[in-house]
């Protein structure tokens, strides 16, 4: 009685706003002491997250996240974009969705993507007489897109839970990058050819390509360009580790943004990296306690009864793939990613794997539907950001982005039911 007095009690601590870490600790705390386990396996737990080495990349990239959102990096990449991109049928959609997806790798919030984009792209689009609908649609919708290309935070975060599950050896954070590469790809060209079709009446205003105004953007951004090639010429020609390789990252951001650009004043760089890893620190924080909570629910044998039960209704993989892209979607919608990430995938990968698929496939499955359910009606998170950023109602930001929602979903039914998509490069 006491047991089922506590889960109560956790589960309205939940409904009340209680902080994610605290309600999984209790829930940790109360499983241990109902099995007889002493509470110190939650410590050995924590330290065994600390002494992970792939944990160092995460806050060093979110860190330089933080940084390039603060400058003016946006403005240089939509001005890259638009001179080698904008004078085709469509340029500037198709400069948003580029944009939006190259932000969103590397500052790893779509939020933010959002805001620091959304002022620059939407007025662009409405003055080059893109209807209201369609523009408030692409902007909210690309602001999630990216999440697949790397050095993404959550791509990180999947791997290194993973690893700790001891998922597999070819569980490794280059193999997800790799992966989610022509993924990511696909959703940006279906969006792509989407908004050429929605835009094919617009009278948008053609500018010639110019070898002038092209040099000057390339200048401009000189210094930023070279960030992707550090990221995958290190990691892929063998010269450093993921760590490294966000140790490097971090600081070319800072010298750049501050000593070259002095975009961002040095007294400032201390806010930046406290907000960065105040941020950083709950994400840590909570994959501890989830994997403390994870080794209870592997002693209890939870993921396979999930199994047998999901089994006795579910007879093959490709049932069961339909319902996971449903819950998926369900989940983005209401959680936070890094939530999701750290609560879920300890259960559904080893009913996934029972099931044959394959853990990195896995977690491209898993962010392509978080990425889409960051706008899914009615509460997905972006569509409150954009309504709040544009100061428009929710329900014009729900009728603009169902069409882009299909559109993605297309793209999530190829990603999920051919594996060899993700696959390719491995």
């Amino acid at each position: 009685m006491t047991l089922y007095i506590l889960i109560f009690v956790i589960i309205f601590a939940a409904l009340i706003g209680t902080p994610l870490f605290a309600i999984i600790l209790a829930a940790a705390m109360i499983g241990f002491c109902h099995s007889g386990v002493d509470l110190s396996v939650i410590t050995i737990e924590i330290y065994r997250i600390a002494d992970t080495p792939l944990l160092m990349a995460l806050p060093l990239f979110t860190l330089a996240g933080y940084i390039m959102g603060e400058s003016k990096t946006s403005q240089r990449l939509v001005r890259l974009t638009r001179v080698f991109l904008g004078w085709m049928p469509g340029g500037l959609a198709i400069v948003s969705l580029v944009t939006c997806a190259l932000f969103t790798a590397f500052t790893g919030a779509s939020g933010v993507t959002i805001v620091a984009l959304g002022a620059l792209l939407y007025p662009a689009l409405r003055q080059s007489q893109y209807n209201k609908n369609f523009s408030l649609g692409l902007v909210t919708t690309s602001g999630s897109l990216g999440l697949l290309f790397p050095p993404s935070l959550p791509l990180i975060l999947y791997g290194i839970i993973a690893q700790q599950m001891n998922a597999g050896q070819d569980v490794t954070i280059p193999n997800l990058f790799l992966a989610g590469l022509l993924p990511g790809i696909l959703m940006v060209v279906l969006l792509s050819c989407w908004s050429l079709w929605a835009s094919r009446n617009n009278p948008e205003p053609k500018a010639p390509f110019s070898v002038k105004e092209s040099v000057l953007a390339l200048r401009e951004a000189a210094w930023e360009i070279p960030l992707p090639l550090f990221v995958l010429i290190g990691i892929y020609g063998g010269f450093l580790t993921i760590s490294e390789v966000a140790a490097v990252t971090a600081i070319y951001i800072i010298v750049v943004e501050v000593f070259v650009y002095k975009e961002i004043k040095l007294s400032r760089l201390p806010g930046i990296m406290r907000e960065s890893m105040v941020v950083c620190g709950g994400i840590l924080l909570i994959i501890g306690v989830s994997l403390a909570f994870t080794n209870y629910l592997i002693d209890a044998e939870v993921p396979m009864r999930l199994f047998d039960l999901i089994q006795e209704m579910v007879t093959n993989k490709i049932t069961f793939l339909i319902l996971l892209n449903i819950f998926l979607l369900i989940l983005g919608a209401i959680l936070d990613i890094f939530s999701a990430l750290v609560i879920m995938v300890p259960l559904i990968l080893p009913v996934a794997t029972s099931y044959g698929i394959n853990p990195v496939h896995l977690g491209i499955i898993f962010l392509a539907n978080m990425q889409i359910g960051y706008f899914t009606p009615p509460v997905g998170m972006n569509l409150f950001i954009a309504s709040y950023r544009f100061n428009k109602p929710i329900t014009e930001l729900y009728k603009a982005s169902i069409p882009f929602m299909i559109v993605l979903l297309i793209a999530l039914l190829i990603i999920t039911y051919w594996p060899g998509l993700s696959m390719v490069f491995l």
